[in-house]
């Protein structure tokens, strides 16, 4: 049976390369910048087969231009699919070890961190990359729609790396940034030019008749293969990981504890994370009690499935206070990163209080793909929240902040939480969003569904005599959603704010839909161009079934989530 699996596993290369192939064959069809037959007579086989394969890209040249220097004499689709992964990684690497050079001649912190953080940033897109060429060899056609999704997520989240190495040289002296920026522009044009293919890829897959394969999957099936139904937990996770998580937090079973009176296997929560196995497809749960733990933590890129509860919110609280006027990018502000894939933390808080004079201070950075929060305390002025990339879900989380307090470019759903705005410094406005997508073909995009955008009480007396808006457009495809969720009276009709002057206010994705109080009313908001109206139908794609694919893999917390939307014009609020 396991040879007959591979057959079709393998497969999927096969079928993947005659996509490939009639993509370029479609789009000289259509008259995509093609040819002349003269001229194509003229060229080499590999030299025709490059352009023909590099059709579909928005990036032409650079992705002839690559594959001309790393496939010299090659004309197999199969094989330029792997080289312009492999050139790719290549060229970032490369990039990285400038970075790694450049270090030892930074002469200011700032630029000194900048670059750190490129070598960390550079090796992470190096590592997406190569698991979405995986991924290609590695899933069965039939279900191409899924495997194509975390293509997606995956090569988009290796692009918002590469803008995370370059907004580290923002108030910094040198040329290390123009340098980095040289180094980085080709690696960027390769990795969209990839985000491409996929595209069409998944365009040609969606009109194939796979049929067979589908008869192929149930005969393997009548052999003792087994499937689940979306949403169910697959019956090859093993017993105690299948009931750890739908158990109440107060009968689950740590597999340490961290109390500060010592009453628990250790008193931080960093000596906890040292003896967490590495990679494992197994829960690890760590049960954080009552107490204030100030600490600095990072649950890094091998230390996978992690969870975290405490005793609360107001009772378990990890709290920290770097930001920017330390000298810090904003991504070392973090009291709190995520990084390894699979982490769950519930009924907990993460703080950074560094306050509204020291600007830019986040409290938690997430990167983790498949992450989720539950009855979780975010509390911070300016950038609290840094969901930075990969799939991510709140649910009955409170986030509270002032300027850009939620930002960045991850596939992000907020359902059922109470997004609380603070009172500023004197002479600043209040952004609840900044969303990061730099390119059209990015998964990104913040989505909040159900939730209260409302103002705290330091805030409530004084609202009128300050601006609050929805967001503004940090990069230049910026997308966020408001969604069937309660806005209160805080909210300037304009209701989207411009980032500096037209920049992205033509390109941006903003919408509105069936949202309630009265901070909700659209006649008076900004009319540009970015700002769409949709339907509910439309809105159906940036729900948690879709947008997220959640119903894959939020059920194995035992989190309740709505998967789609209320029933139209029915919606109820949840906070009180």
């Amino acid at each position: 049976m396991g040879n007959k699996k591979g057959v079709i596993i393998g497969g999927s290369v096969i079928v993947l390369v005659a996509v490939v192939a009639a993509v370029a064959v479609i789009s000289t069809q259509n008259g995509k910048k093609s040819s002349s037959s003269s001229d194509s007579g003229q060229l080499s086989t590999s030299v025709k087969a490059i352009k023909d394969f590099c059709q579909p890209t928005d990036y032409q040249k650079t992705c002839e231009s690559a594959l001309q220097q790393a496939a010299v004499n090659v004309s197999s689709p199969t094989e330029l699919a792997q080289a312009i992964f492999n050139v790719t990684s290549e060229r970032i690497a490369i990039a990285l070890n400038k970075s790694a050079t450049l270090t030892s001649l930074a002469n200011d912190p700032r630029t000194s961190g900048a670059l750190e953080n490129c070598k960390e940033m550079l090796q992470y897109a190096i590592e997406d990359i190569k698991t979405s060429f995986e991924k290609l060899g590695g899933f069965e056609m039939t279900n191409f729609k899924e495997a194509t999704k975390d293509l997606k997520t995956w090569l988009s989240a290796a692009l918002t790396y590469q803008d995370t190495c370059l907004e580290g040289f923002d108030n910094t002296t040198g040329d290390a940034s123009q340098k980095m920026q040289e180094s980085l522009k080709s690696t960027k044009e390769l990795t969209t030019n990839i985000l491409a293919l996929v595209d069409e890829f998944s365009k040609q897959m969606a009109n194939l008749d796979l049929s067979f394969l589908n008869n192929n999957k149930r005969r393997l099936l009548e052999e003792g293969e087994t499937e689940t139904s979306s949403g169910e937990i697959p019956s090859w996770v093993p017993e105690n990981k299948r009931s750890l998580l739908t158990t109440a937090p107060a009968k689950l079973k740590p597999n340490l504890t961290v109390a500060k009176d010592g009453s628990g296997d250790f008193k931080t929560i960093k000596e906890a994370l040292n003896v967490v196995p590495q990679r494992s497809a197994e829960n690890f749960v760590i049960y954080i009690k009552e107490g204030i733990y100030k600490e600095y933590i990072s649950v890094n890129r091998s230390t996978t499935n992690v969870v975290m509860y405490g005793d609360g919110p107001t009772k378990t609280v990890i709290s920290g206070n770097k930001n920017f006027m330390m000298k810090l990018t904003t991504k070392d502000t973090a009291t709190f990163e995520a990084i390894g894939n699979g982490f769950f933390a519930r009924d907990l808080a993460i703080e950074n209080t560094a306050g509204a004079q020291n600007h830019q201070a986040v409290a938690l950075r997430v990167q983790s793909d498949f992450s989720v929060f539950y009855n979780c305390q975010l509390n911070g002025y300016q950038d609290t929240l840094y969901t930075h990339a990969n799939r991510q879900f709140y649910r009955e989380c409170t986030i509270s902040g002032t300027i850009d307090f939620i930002f960045g470019n991850a596939q992000v759903i907020f359902q059922n939480c109470l997004l609380l705005v603070r009172k500023p410094m004197d002479n600043q406005q209040n952004i609840v969003t900044a969303q990061g997508r730099g390119e059209p073909r990015s998964a990104g995009g913040i989505v909040i569904h159900n939730c209260t955008v409302s103002a705290d009480a330091a805030l409530k007396p004084v609202q009128n005599k300050i601006q609050t808006y929805l967001g503004r457009p940090w990069r230049e495809y910026s997308r966020t959603f408001y969604i069937q969720s309660q806005i209160d009276d805080l909210i300037n009709p304009v209701g989207w704010l411009p980032w500096n002057g037209d920049f992205g206010i033509n390109t941006c994705f903003y919408a509105e839909l069936e949202n309630r109080g009265p901070g909700s009313d659209t006649s008076k908001r900004a009319t540009w161009k970015g700002v769409k109206k949709i339907t509910y139908a439309d809105a159906q794609e940036f729900t948690v079934e879709k947008f997220i694919q959640g119903s894959q893999w939020i059920p194995k917390t035992g989190v309740t989530y709505i998967p789609g939307l209320l029933p139209q014009n029915e919606t109820s609020r949840i906070h009180k």
